[in-house]
Formats: C-alpha cells, structure tokens, sequence
C-alpha cells in the first residue's frame, strides 16, 4: 500500500468537495460520533466559505485514485469565535488572535477502512507543511480516544473545553505550539 498526500489551497478545493464528504460522512458515523454526516450536513456546509478563508488547505491522502483520508482549516481572524464558548478559564494570551498566530484545524478524517495505518498522521503532517502560523488549535471530543491518543502523541495539549454550537456535546480545546 503505497499513500500519496496532496495539498491544495484556497477555493481550488472545492473542486474535491465530491471526494471529501463521503470520508467526512464514513469516518464521522463510527463510534463515538455516531453523526450522520453528508455534504449539506452542518460541517460540511461551511466547507465553501471555509475555502475562501485566508490561509485554507486541505489536505488529501490517496490510494491510488482513491482519496481515503482528508484534513482541512485556515488561519484563524482576530474576530475568530473559536473562544467565545470555552467552559473553563484561560489566560488572555490564549485568547488573543491577530490573524496570523493560529492555524485552525476544522476537519481530520480518516475512513475506517483506511483507519490505524499512519494516514491521519501523514495527512497533519502534510497539512502543517511550510505553515507560518506559531500553533495550531482543534476541537475533539473527550471519548474520542484514538483521536485523543494521535493529538497527544503529536505534541497537542488540552486548553479548556467548549461547546462550539448550540446542542454540541462538550469538546476538549487541543493546542500545538508549532
């Protein structure tokens, strides 16, 4: 098994929408997220307007003409509401964006047929590739434990909670210093 990554920035990803939900959809239906997820779903309908934020990439892993895994996000704006709905107290530096310190990672999926061989990690390591940002900053849910393991292992540490939407389980605020 041989994977190829690939990078592709701003709005030329949209052209990969087609193959990006049904990895999202597959990898989010499992346990413990149990989400049904399509392209209209919440996530994925934010996908456009994501690609036309500054600093977009969306990473791809392929096998053969098969894309098996994808991770996406974009540099966060001062005005960013990633903070907004923290459940715990943090430092005001944490806070502070200046639209050029924090790379947000919305999106890591792997489809479960692919899961547990080194693709997520190839696909992080891709996406943060030549990246200017000085950390990077995601939301996972606590009982996501192979999620939560990957994050630690690549160096990401737990900031506070969130509820990030109206009727959203509790997610934990990962950070890496890059």
């Amino acid at each position: 098994m041989t994977v190829e990554y690939a990078l592709t920035r701003g709005e030329a990803a949209l052209l990969l929408l087609d193959e990006v939900a049904p990895i999202v959809a597959a990898a989010f239906a499992q346990s413990p997220y149990n989400e049904a997820r399509s392209a209209d779903s919440p996530a994925l309908a934010r996908f456009e307007k994501q690609t036309r934020q500054p600093g977009f990439a969306l990473a791809t892993a392929h096998v053969g003409d098969e894309v098996v895994g994808v991770a996406f996000g974009y540099t966060l704006s001062p005005t960013t509401g990633w903070w907004k709905s923290v459940l715990e107290p943090v430092d005001a530096d944490t806070f502070r964006e200046d639209g050029a310190r924090t790379f947000g990672l919305f999106e890591m999926a792997v489809h479960p047929d692919w899961q547990r061989r080194g693709i997520a990690t190839g696909l992080h390591r891709k996406l943060l590739e030549g990246r200017g940002e000085e950390r990077v900053v995601l939301n996972c849910r606590p009982d996501a434990t192979a999620a939560q393991a990957a994050y630690a292992l690549w160096g990401y540490r737990r900031v506070t909670s969130t509820i990030p939407w109206d009727g959203a389980p509790v997610y934990d605020v990962l950070l890496l210093e890059i």
